[in-house]
């Protein structure tokens, strides 16, 4: 009898222990690594240089903030970087060549990450095609529009676009956009019935539906806000830059994706924290500029990236596996 009843207790300290040790896991690698990097080059630590981590950090971590929504609901969204480029090219396009003020040049590129996200969800919960499928045929739509719009050359952003490249009272927009974009994301996700519902659809889809949740419009949901997120970041990229560039964003869904998953977030769903995607999008950013301030080359800065992402899935793997037992 006494036994029955102390197992209980002692399986839920262990598993309290183990969540525990997965929240905090991306936090003390963070710290880590940037105090291995102040012992290797004290430049690191100065506040010029943190502030512009933090400039570095802030697309790629808008950017996964989206893409947490899109995991935690089991899915994967490959189109962000060309959705991105699209919305700052729409945006530009509305100011330069439609003649439109500068307002509607923000909402333009908006809207278009928004629709182009919403597409994609419909493709997934009404077409029944796989996110990786629906996704990957959207990077290729909005990047061909991309260069459609733009006709392969760069093109001049609206002043309140330029804007997000400025600072305000010497405190860079990009960080202030970063903030105010993790602070409505975390909200969503932990404080909203979407965000319990994309929990319940990314752990088990079935259950979900059959619990009443309505997973199709949930999953137009994800998609939709991540490719709201996708605009804005597309449009922090332009205004850095002071231009819309046909090319921009290449290649950064895969760096979304990995702050993800090294934030600590499962690729098989249901699992995911905001507070851990910024901590992955901001190791990135430290480790891109730690290894720029040691003067390695960005080939082998590629390498490591590489290694980095393969710990954390293998980690993800190791505590999905530890958690079935």
């Amino acid at each position: 009898m006494s036994s029955t009843t102390l197992t209980p207790p002692v399986r839920t300290r262990s598993a309290a222990s183990k969540q525990l040790v997965s929240t905090f896991l991306p936090f003390i690698g963070l710290l880590g690594l940037c105090l291995v990097l102040f012992v290797l080059t004290p430049k690191f630590l100065t506040g010029a240089n943190l502030l512009n981590v933090g400039v570095q950090a802030s697309t790629i971590a808008v950017l996964a903030f989206g893409m947490t929504f899109v995991i935690v609901a089991g899915g994967i969204d490959l189109s962000v970087g060309s959705v991105a480029a699209l919305s700052g090219m729409v945006s530009a396009w509305v100011f330069t060549t439609a003649g439109l003020p500068g307002w509607l040049s923000l909402a333009g590129g908006l809207v278009t990450g928004l629709v182009a996200g919403a597409v994609s969800g419909a493709a997934v919960a009404y077409g029944r095609l796989p996110s990786f499928i629906a996704t990957l045929a959207m990077l290729s739509v909005a990047r061909g529009l991309t260069l459609v719009l733009s006709d392969g050359r760069p093109i001049a952003t609206a002043p309140s676009v330029s804007a997000l490249g400025g600072d305000v009272a010497g405190v860079p927009v990009p960080i202030i956009v970063l903030v105010v974009a993790g602070l409505v994301a975390a909200l969503v996700l932990n404080r909203s019935v979407v965000g319990r519902s994309m929990y319940a659809v990314g752990g088990n889809e079935e259950a979900a539906r059959l619990s009443g949740i309505p997973v199709r419009k949930v999953l137009v949901t994800v998609f939709a806000l991540c490719g709201l997120y996708a605009g804005l970041a597309g449009m922090l990229l332009a205004g850095r830059l002071d231009s819309a560039q046909p090319q921009a964003a290449t290649g950064y869904e895969l760096d979304a994706i990995a702050a993800v998953v090294i934030g600590g977030a499962s690729l098989a769903g249901g699992v995911g924290r905001v507070s851990g995607t910024l901590v992955g999008a901001l190791i990135l950013a430290v480790i891109r500029n730690g290894l720029n301030l040691l003067g390695v080359s960005s080939f082998w800065q590629q390498v490591v990236i590489g290694l980095v992402i393969a710990l954390a899935v293998g980690i993800d793997v190791l505590r999905r596996r530890s958690t079935r037992r």
